[in-house]
């Protein structure tokens, strides 16, 4: 049965540093090389027919990681900005802890957890999942229902709204789902794209 692998990128540096990143072209760091390496070796025995990733440059450097560990470099990777991390607008470069000093936890909550939310001149995870569903709908499930394993490098948001979609979450589930670095979700799947099982590995 086909696998679909949902990764989230590695530690980035404002990760590190505990920003807003969204849109902001970050890259890895060490740790999250070092993240990005152990969710390949995790994967050594999918064989891997399709990769799909962002734009953005931690993500891009995951999936390549990722595939050089899993002894699979030659996989084909799709680069789309549907499954970019959502746009933190106002708030992007901006420390957490600092923003929330000025707005308040719960304001900061409801523009980081919230569904439909967004903070100043950025998305909220429900304008993010309007374009990483379809992409998942439209892109990604065809590859499953052709029979082939599928890896999705992404962001924190974009893999909460596909992940949203996938286990059928209500708006109210979805606001506690967390996504970690570097940990790859397997979803075995039936050729009608429906789930029969679903994992976490720990790396």
């Amino acid at each position: 049965m086909p696998k679909l692998v949902l990764l989230r990128h590695g530690e980035s540096t404002w990760n590190k540093e505990n920003r807003f990143t969204g849109w902001i072209d970050i890259p890895l760091t060490e740790l999250g090389e070092e993240q990005a390496a152990a969710a390949g070796r995790a994967m050594r025995d999918i064989k891997f027919d399709i990769a799909f990733t962002s734009v953005l440059k931690r993500a891009i450097d995951t999936t390549r990681i990722a595939l050089e560990n899993a002894g699979q470099p030659d996989v084909p990777v799709i680069r789309d900005k549907a499954i970019n991390e959502r746009m933190y607008g106002d708030l992007q470069g901006l420390n957490k802890a600092e923003t929330a000093k000025q707005y308040g936890d719960h304001q900061v909550k409801l523009w980081r957890r919230s569904y439909d939310v967004a903070p100043p001149n950025g998305e909220s995870l429900k304008d993010t999942a309007a374009r990483s569903v379809p992409y998942l709908k439209e892109k990604i499930l065809p590859e499953i229902r052709a029979g082939k394993n599928v890896l999705v490098s992404a962001h924190g948001n974009s893999l909460r709204a596909i992940v949203m979609e996938l286990d059928g979450l209500t708006e109210e589930q979805v606001l506690e789902l967390n996504i970690p670095n570097g940990v790859p979700i397997i979803y075995e799947m039936d050729l009608d794209g429906n789930i029969l099982s679903k994992t976490e590995r720990p790396i």
